[in-house]
């Protein structure tokens, strides 16, 4: 008989909430409680949330204080170095 492998989620088509386009023009609505802080202007600087040792968990909390046209944030490679592994068998390159 069936013992209920393959069953389930497999028609699942939920609504994604990982959907880059058109939801970055809209209004941004707060998941988290610090983000909704963040949104009332609560929190000033983004030193109070890692003095509390806060989890980030939206993106928008950051753009929030350093916005993404201001230019303050870079990115930038300082050293690429190659790691060697150490496994049971002796080393790895």
């Amino acid at each position: 008989g069936d013992k209920g492998k393959g069953k389930g989620k497999k028609g699942f088509k939920g609504k994604g909430k990982k959907g880059k386009g058109k939801g970055d023009e809209k209004e941004w609505m707060p998941v988290t409680k610090l983000g909704r802080l963040v949104k009332e202007g609560k929190i000033a600087t983004i030193e109070d949330i890692y003095l509390h040792s806060l989890p980030i968990k939206e993106y928008q909390i950051v753009d929030t204080f350093f916005p993404p046209t201001g230019g303050v944030l870079k990115d930038e490679v300082m050293k690429i170095h190659p790691v060697q592994k150490l496994t049971s068998a002796g080393q790895t390159n």
